[in-house]
């Protein structure tokens, strides 16, 4: 994903000399060709991630178009109250790009596995909060990102992300994907967990299971209508994510159908309220906590048989 980040980034920089890139010390190698083609639009703040964000908020207020890496806890947590009071405060097109969503840097412990992010990020005024699901998604939503009004956060997975896309998709930030239609169940997605969602949806459908699969890019704002449809339109609702339980997909989707007043099943997927006892690559993480393709498949299928 963020090999894709950078190249879409590179293409839209060539055309708007507005876009600036900021780095808090990372993205060796990465951003060479972006460092060596843009100098005077490439800043490594080193090791000051709240100092970033504050060179963000000036340059925006300046008129450029400018995009913060890091990775996502020093992106999102870090930084948190000057995001709060520099960005959104002021409704400042400043684009946060954190890597490492969810459990990618599950070998570096607690302190890198980024499962709270999509909550605060959520609970600000102003901030547009995605997580796009795969290599595809990545390019459609930097592309529209230049053009986008307001702080908007990328939360992206790292490298070797599998497309899940067969074509270009048809995205518009603030508006879910639905990859597949099915009868009995939906199942939400954000993030890079949805390869993981897509194989378990078609294990599903190998046992007779038709479950409409969505890719739930965008959290906020999250797409109301769709989420309404598919509780009115199947017997079960499930969301996905390599996130908390707490305040991430699958507390926006409850929020939607509890006020909707749709009777329905509905199932989170998700880590939880805790943090992670053990380190590991992502994959052992998954199995872990159940994200893996069968996991998912197995829970989906026994919270059916219950009904």
């Amino acid at each position: 994903m963020r090999g894709t980040f950078i190249r879409t980034l590179e293409k839209m920089a060539k055309a708007d000399k507005n876009i600036f890139l900021l780095t808090a010390d990372l993205g060796y190698k990465l951003f060479d060709n972006f460092r060596d083609n843009y100098p005077d639009r490439f800043v490594n703040v080193g090791v000051a991630e709240s100092n970033m964000i504050g060179v963000a908020a000036g340059l925006a207020l300046s008129g450029k178009n400018v995009y913060c890496y890091s990775m996502v806890p020093f992106l999102t947590m870090r930084t948190f109250e000057q995001i709060r009071v520099d960005l959104c405060y002021h409704n400042l097109g400043v684009k946060l790009v954190g890597v490492g969503g969810g459990l990618v840097y599950g070998l570096e412990g607690m302190t890198h596995q980024a499962i709270e992010d999509i909550s605060i990020m959520r609970s600000l005024p102003n901030m547009t909060v995605t997580a796009p699901g795969d290599p595809a998604e990545v390019e459609c939503l930097i592309e529209e990102s230049v053009r986008y009004k307001g702080p908007l956060y990328i939360r992206l997975g790292k490298d070797r992300d599998p497309v899940v896309h067969e074509t270009a998709p048809d995205f518009k930030i603030g508006r879910g994907i639905v990859l597949k239609r099915g009868k009995k169940a939906v199942l939400f997605a954000a993030g890079n967990v949805l390869p993981a969602a897509k194989a378990a949806v078609e294990a599903l459908e190998e046992n007779g299971l038709s479950i409409t699969l969505v890719s739930m890019h965008t959290i906020k704002p999250i797409d109301k209508k769709l989420v309404i449809e598919c509780a009115r339109r199947t017997k079960a609702v499930f969301t996905v994510e390599e996130h908390s339980l707490i305040g991430g997909l699958g507390s926006a989707v409850a929020e939607i159908i509890a006020e909707s007043g749709e009777k329905v099943i509905f199932r989170r997927i998700a880590l939880p309220d805790a943090y992670s006892k053990y380190m590991g690559s992502s994959g052992y993480l998954r199995k872990k906590y159940g994200l893996t393709p069968q996991a998912i498949a197995n829970r989906i299928t026994k919270e059916l048989k219950k009904k």
